[in-house]
């Protein structure tokens, strides 16, 4: 069977929002207030789309900054049942474990929660490598329960 026929297609995005920000500690605090303000505005009371960001945009800066190049974020509300939050960063080399297989540290670990909290909080996620040198890491909320 052909994947591409059985992956439920989303209609268009009712609303978007993406931005370049810097890989630095403000460039991921920046992503969470700009995903917060927008949600806000759009009428998307979602706690949870904040954490994934915060966390997606923490990795981007840690793990994925290259000098000289930005992450970029992207919000889009499909319809007002679909919110899908992606980050994308310049180190497409370096992919993480997907869904399902991230890790879980040592208790007394000071990193390594993150993706664990996105999965937690997301109903979907995954990451979609390429085009180099980029990848991005993506998570989906259900609006609608």
């Amino acid at each position: 069977m052909n994947r591409e026929i059985t992956q439920p297609q989303l209609a268009a995005p009712t609303r978007t929002f993406t931005v370049l920000l810097s890989p630095t500690r403000r460039g991921a605090r920046l992503a969470r207030l700009l995903a917060t303000a927008h949600l806000g505005d759009w009428g998307v009371a979602c706690e949870s789309a904040a954490h994934i960001v915060a966390e997606l945009a923490a990795n981007a800066t840690i793990h994925g900054r290259v000098v000289g190049r930005d992450f970029r974020l992207g919000l889009a509300v499909h319809g007002d049942a679909l919110l899908r939050i992606e980050v994308s960063d310049t180190r497409g080399e370096r992919l993480p474990p997907g869904p399902g297989a991230t890790a879980v540290p040592a208790e007394d670990a000071e990193h390594g929660r993150g993706l664990l909290i996105v999965e937690a909080l997301a109903d979907r996620w995954g990451v979609v490598p390429g085009p180099f040198p980029r990848k991005t890491i993506w998570a989906e909320i259900d609006l609608v329960r």
